[in-house]
C-alpha cells in the first residue's frame, strides 16, 4: 500500500484519471467534510475539498446527504474518540450508506481504533491523508474499516494547504510538525518533525487567496514560529519566520494578515517591532503560556520561563497598547499544587492580556507526563479550569471596555444569528450589527458602542464599506 515517490506520483495520477473517467463513481457524487481542532486542520480540510472537487465530487454541507464524508480529527484532548464517534454517527444519520473516511492527528495516533468504529470505512494517517484520491477506487462499504497509517517519520514532506470558502479569512499553512518534546503533547507523534514551505511558495499561495477576494490571511502551523526548518526545497534554516513576515508584508496586497499561535521563545522582539509598524499585520498575538509557575513549566519541558513571557507581553503593550493578546493555559498538570495554581492565576491576573484558552490536562498515551507523580484529581482540575475561564471573561470584557467609543475598522463575516452578523476589528474585538448581506467580507469603519451580554460589542448604526 506504500510507494516510492516516483510510484506514488504514478498512483496519484492514475487514481485521478480513474476517478474522472469512471462515471459510476464520480457522476453526481457528493462529499461533505467535518473538521475538529485547530486552524491548521481547517486549512488542510479545505485543500482536501479542492482535491476532491478537481476529481468530480460536489461539495455539500455536512448536514446534507452525501456519498462520501471526510472527517478531519484532532488529538489535543482526551475526548477525541468520543468526538470522532459522534461525528461518524451524525454523518450516517444523514446518509446511512455513505462512505466514511477519517484523517488527521487522531487518525495517525489510533488508526485501528478508529477503523473499528462502526460505519468507518477508511482511516488515513499523516503520510497518506493527501493521497486520499488514490484510495477511493470505489465507495462501496465493506464489513470492516481499513487503516492505512505508516510511521509518523514517513510524514516528512510539506504539503501546501489553505482554507477557502468556509470563512471570510483564509488559514494559510506555512509550517507543519514539531521538534519540541513537551511532556503533555502528542502532536509530534501525530504530525512528525518540523518542516516548512518556501517563502516563494507561500507568497504564491497568498496571491491566489487575494485573487479569490479574501481580505484576511492567518498564518498557521503546528509550531509557526519555528518556520524555516527543513524547507520543502530541501534546504534547512536559510530563512526565519521574521523573513517570512517581511516578505508577505511587502509582496502581498491584502488588507490584513494575522499570526496564529506562536511560542513565546520564538516571538522575538524583532517580530514584535515589525508588526507594530506594519499596516498589514494585525495587532493581535496568541501566545501559549501553559503555566505561570516556573516549576510546572520545567516539568512540562517548555522552553521559557514566566519572566520571559512577561517581558514579551510588556514589550508588545509598550509598542501597541491596543494589541489583543490571547493565552493558552493548562490546568491540573501532574504535580500542580494549589500554590502552583494560585501562582498561575495571579500571574495571569496581573498580565495585560485579553483572553484565555483554558485546557484541562488529560493523560495521553506515549507522552512523558503520563508517568509523572502526583496526578491532580479530575474534579480539582475542572474547578481550576472554571476559575481561569471566569478570569478570561473578566479579561475580555475589560479589554473590550477599554475600546468603547473608539473608531475601528471591522471585517464582517457571513455568520448570521437571529438577523445579527459579526466581524472583528484589527485587534480582534468581536463586533456585531444588524445583518446586511452587502457587508459580508467587507471592511467598514464603525464606532464601538456597547458591550452585549454575549461578550460582543455593538456599534453605532451608521455602517458603510470602505
Amino acid at each position: 500500500m506504500y510507494f516510492s515517490v516516483k510510484n506514488r506520483i504514478f498512483a496519484q495520477n492514475y487514481a485521478s484519471f480513474y476517478l474522472k473517467m469512471n462515471n459510476t463513481l464520480t457522476d453526481n457524487k457528493k462529499v461533505a467534510f467535518y473538521t475538529l481542532g485547530c486552524k491548521l486542520n481547517y486549512s488542510e480540510t479545505s485543500t482536501l475539498g479542492r482535491l476532491l472537487s478537481e476529481n468530480g465530487f460536489d461539495k455539500v454541507a455536512f448536514h446534507e446527504a452525501a456519498d462520501l464524508y471526510v472527517i478531519n480529527t484532532c488529538s489535543v484532548t482526551d475526548n477525541a474518540d468520543k468526538k470522532c464517534r459522534r461525528v461518524v454517527n451524525q454523518a450516517l444519520r444523514h446518509s446511512p450508506n455513505a462512505f466514511v473516511v477519517v484523517v488527521g492527528c487522531y487518525a495517525q495516533l489510533k488508526p485501528q481504533e478508529i477503523a473499528n468504529i462502526p460505519g468507518v470505512d477508511l482511516v488515513l494517517g499523516a503520510a497518506e491523508k493527501f493521497n486520499l484520491v488514490e484510495h477511493l477506487t470505489d465507495l462501496v462499504k465493506q464489513p470492516n474499516g481499513r487503516a492505512i497509517a505508516s510511521s509518523v517519520t514517513d510524514a516528512n514532506t510539506f504539503v501546501k494547504a489553505y482554507s477557502m470558502g468556509e470563512r471570510t479569512r483564509s488559514f494559510l499553512k506555512v509550517q507543519d510538525g514539531c521538534d519540541y518534546k513537551c511532556a503533555f503533547c502528542t502532536i509530534p507523534l501525530a504530525r512528525g518533525s518540523s518542516r516548512s514551505d518556501t517563502i516563494e511558495h507561500i507568497v504564491e499561495q497568498a496571491h491566489e487567496i487575494v485573487q479569490m477576494g479574501v481580505k484576511e490571511i492567518v498564518l498557521t502551523g503546528v509550531n509557526t514560529g519555528d518556520y524555516g526548518r527543513r524547507m520543502s526545497n530541501g534546504t534547512d534554516r536559510e530563512v526565519t519566520f521574521f523573513d517570512l513576515v517581511r516578505a508577505l508584508d511587502t509582496a502581498v496586497n491584502i488588507p490584513r494578515i494575522r499570526i496564529s499561535s506562536i511560542e513565546p521563545n520564538l516571538l522575538t522582539n524583532e517580530i514584535i517591532d515589525y508588526v507594530a509598524q506594519s499596516q498589514r499585520f494585525m495587532p493581535h498575538f496568541h501566545i501559549p503560556l501553559q503555566s505561570g509557575s516556573n516549576k510546572i513549566l520545567k516539568l512540562m519541558r517548555r522552553r521559557y520561563n514566566r519572566e520571559l513571557y512577561a517581558d514579551r507581553v510588556a514589550h508588545i503593550k509598550q509598542l501597541m497598547p491596543h494589541c489583543c493578546i490571547g493565552v493558552d493555559v493548562i490546568t491540573g498538570f501532574p504535580g500542580e499544587t494549589h500554590e502552583d495554581f494560585l501562582e498561575t492565576y495571579h500571574f495571569l491576573n496581573d498580565l495585560d492580556i485579553s483572553y484565555l484558552h483554558v485546557f484541562t490536562y488529560s493523560e495521553r498515551a506515549n507522552t512523558a507526563a503520563i508517568d509523572f507523580e502526583a496526578p491532580v484529581p479530575v474534579s480539582i482540575r475542572q474547578d481550576r479550569t472554571t476559575q481561569l475561564m471566569n478570569l478570561s471573561e473578566k479579561k475580555r470584557r475589560f479589554f473590550y471596555q477599554q475600546h468603547l467609543g473608539t473608531n475601528q475598522n471591522v471585517l464582517w463575516e457571513a455568520e448570521n444569528d437571529q438577523n445579527r452578523m459579526f466581524g472583528f476589528t484589527n485587534n480582534y474585538i468581536k463586533t456585531e450589527t444588524e445583518y446586511d448581506p452587502l457587508l459580508v467580507n467587507e471592511i467598514s469603519p464603525v464606532t464601538l458602542a456597547n458591550l452585549t451580554p454575549q461578550n460582543t460589542v455593538s456599534i453605532t448604526e451608521e455602517v458603510y464599506v470602505l
